[in-house]
């Protein structure tokens, strides 16, 4: 046993700074007093591994968690043995001390998501899919787990491109109503609204409910070939469904479609061609009546009658995808070479220097073009303009050299440019034109509004979807929407 005394002669050498000892240390480069540099040992990656055997073992659990749900089904309920701990972390599980079992109410389509839920919350791992995403969201939300609620959020958006049947689609609407989640019920009904004509040939066009058809109907986004295809959806809709759906409530639903925006020729095939215009022929023949004033007349000769509101949504038109109103671009293709002159020889100059002459040429600035697509419209669907049209181009600009030539101020680059120079002499009429962007043609994932005639694309002339598309893949389509205009001239 060392003595006191000799304990405290050690520390007093060591603590001088000149003393033997402490020169001893410094010769190894230790500072006696100072723990030295931290280095970080970090294995925290094994940790989700390790978590997730404890937990499919089921060594040391403390916790039983029984499962059932409504309406009860005998010998389906779950049973699953966790660790208090590990759920105690989230207070919803009301994992006291004092308790054994805790009993846990989960839909009966997501009892067999609980277990891979549960071991979630041990190894922060698991794996979803379109059918699953909604059980994991919902069970996430009913327990705080704050980060899997964000994260399944997000996939909300790219899992409702992978449904091509469209009942994930509307089966996340009616959990987004279920649950009071406004921003979730908006992007189903955007996705739905964007692919309108996909919906209505899809096996699950026939179960859309009348809630969700009412309220696609009365948005303008809708993106189809035109509102004459609109209307011979909603009757096949209608007929399909005709047991189940009461008069009062089809003429309701068939009031929601643009009669105005149907061209003339259509209308006057109606009393033939619609399959339900015996059935309500009031309505469709105040409606086509309607539809045939609004094609020989501007709306200054409607607004005195109390039946036509000019601000009316049946005067605006949604997104037309058919001729003449659209036009694909592809903002991937190469712009025409710069044009550089080639011959310079009437301004070539000869200069002599102590005898030797030497040829001159001017700087030559080469002339950028755009990439560019011109086509023709009609100035407006209606009638009293059926003999006038305007041409548009649509320029995609992605060098300065390209924007100085067409007159555009880039703040960035590359944009999409849709414009025409006649557009702006017609005053009864403004256009709020759309690019449609479209995954390999298949859904649309994006539509965009031009502000002040142009697009802003992305770096790889590609755009942000909301929406997102495997590889980026897109096609565009440009849209023309024509609109009365409301100013004081009406």
């Amino acid at each position: 046993m060392i003595p006191h005394s000799s304990i405290f002669t050690l520390w007093l050498l060591l603590s001088l700074p000149n003393s033997g000892c402490a020169r001893v240390f410094n010769l190894f480069g230790l500072n006696v007093g100072d723990a030295g540099p931290t280095h970080s040992l970090d294995h925290s990656a094994d940790l989700s591994d390790h978590l997730g055997k404890l937990f499919d073992s089921g060594e040391g659990c403390d916790l039983l968690l029984l499962v059932s749900s409504e309406p009860a089904e005998e010998g389906a309920d779950v049973t699953v043995c966790a660790h208090r701990a590990i759920l105690s972390q989230f207070p919803r599980f009301n994992a006291s001390q004092t308790s054994t079992s805790i009993s846990v109410d989960v839909g009966r389509s997501c009892q067999q998501h609980f277990i891979p839920f549960i071991r979630y919350i041990y190894t922060r791992k698991v794996d979803v899919t379109s059918s699953s995403v909604q059980c994991f969201h919902s069970m996430a939300s009913a327990f705080e787990v704050k980060q899997l609620i964000e994260d399944t959020g997000r996939l909300f958006h790219k899992i409702l491109a992978e449904d091509a049947s469209f009942h994930s689609q509307l089966s996340l609407f009616e959990y987004a109503v279920e649950t009071g989640d406004p921003l979730l019920q908006n992007d189903c009904l955007q996705y739905l609204a964007w692919n309108f004509q996909n919906l209505t040939a899809s096996l699950a066009w026939p179960n859309v409910s009348a809630e969700v058809l009412r309220a696609l109907l009365s948005r303008s986004d809708l993106v189809l070939p035109d509102e004459y295809a609109l209307l011979q959806s909603v009757e096949g809709w209608i007929t399909q469904r005709a047991k189940m759906i009461s008069l009062e409530s089809q003429v309701e639903l068939l009031s929601h479609v643009r009669f105005p925006m149907i061209s003339p020729e259509k209308l006057y095939e109606l009393e033939n061609s619609s399959a339900l215009y015996n059935t309500h022929k009031n309505m469709y023949r105040d409606n086509m009546l309607k539809a045939f004033k609004f094609n020989v007349l501007l709306l200054n000769k409607l607004v005195p009658n109390p039946r036509f509101d000019k601000q009316s949504i049946d005067y605006q038109p949604r997104i037309y995808m058919v001729e003449p109103w659209g036009a694909d671009i592809d903002p991937s293709k190469p712009a025409p070479a710069p044009y550089i002159p080639q011959h310079y020889t009437s301004y070539n100059r000869r200069h002599q220097y102590n005898g030797y002459h030497r040829l001159e040429q001017p700087t030559v600035t080469p002339r950028y073009t755009p990439l560019t697509e011109s086509f023709r419209t009609p100035v407006h669907n209606s009638l009293i303009f059926k003999d006038k049209t305007v041409a548009w181009e649509a320029n995609v600009l992605k060098k300065q050299e390209e924007c100085l030539s067409t007159g555009v101020r880039c703040d960035s680059l590359p944009l999409l440019k849709l414009s025409s120079p006649h557009q702006s002499s017609y005053d009864y009429v403004r256009f709020g034109n759309r690019l449609v962007q479209m995954c390999q043609g298949k859904y649309v994932s994006m539509v965009h509004d031009f502000v002040n005639d142009v697009v802003e694309l992305a770096a790889d002339g590609t755009q942000a979807a909301a929406y997102p598309c495997p590889e980026d893949k897109y096609t565009y389509r440009l849209v023309v929407r024509p609109e009365f205009s409301w100013s004081s001239r009406l």
